[in-house]
């Protein structure tokens, strides 16, 4: 885990007036060590050993805190399950058909994409979103294998 990444994330809570309790240290630490963009029940069900009292609603509540103070981002995709990325920097996803496995690459050149969208159609562009799919290298694997 990048000791950088939660002194820096335990000051935003800082700063924002946020009380530092163990369970939100907690799902700190593990959305920083998790590259797998967790849900809220993943988060809940690999901390509920360590925190038998915490239910799935302070998961929730605490992820809710730590999105609006701009700590994680909430990812939505069709399933209806939110997922969240501790890295907030732009970047996009990969994401597996077979198993959902969602992996981070960073593609600098889309963001002139914004800039043209806006031209063209005159909308005040605030964000974009891209999404790639296909199937992971265990999945291949596995299919090859069968």
């Amino acid at each position: 885990m990048s000791e950088h990444q939660m002194k820096q994330a335990l000051e935003t809570l800082k700063e924002s007036g946020v009380r530092i309790t163990p369970q939100r240290h907690a799902i700190l630490e593990y959305l920083i060590q998790s590259m797998s963009h967790p849900t809220a029940d993943e988060i809940y069900k690999a901390l509920e050993g360590k925190f038998p009292n915490m239910s799935v609603a302070t998961v929730y509540n605490n992820l809710r805190v730590f999105r609006e103070i701009g700590l994680v981002k909430e990812l939505t995709y069709g399933d209806a399950s939110s997922r969240f990325d501790f890295v907030t920097s732009s970047h996009y996803h990969i994401i597996c058909e077979d198993c959902g496995k969602i992996v981070d690459f960073h593609y600098p050149g889309l963001d002139e994409v914004e800039q043209l969208a806006a031209q063209v159609t005159g909308f005040k562009v605030s964000h974009h979103r891209m999404e790639v799919y296909g199937t992971c290298p265990e999945c291949v694997k596995k299919r090859s294998s069968k």
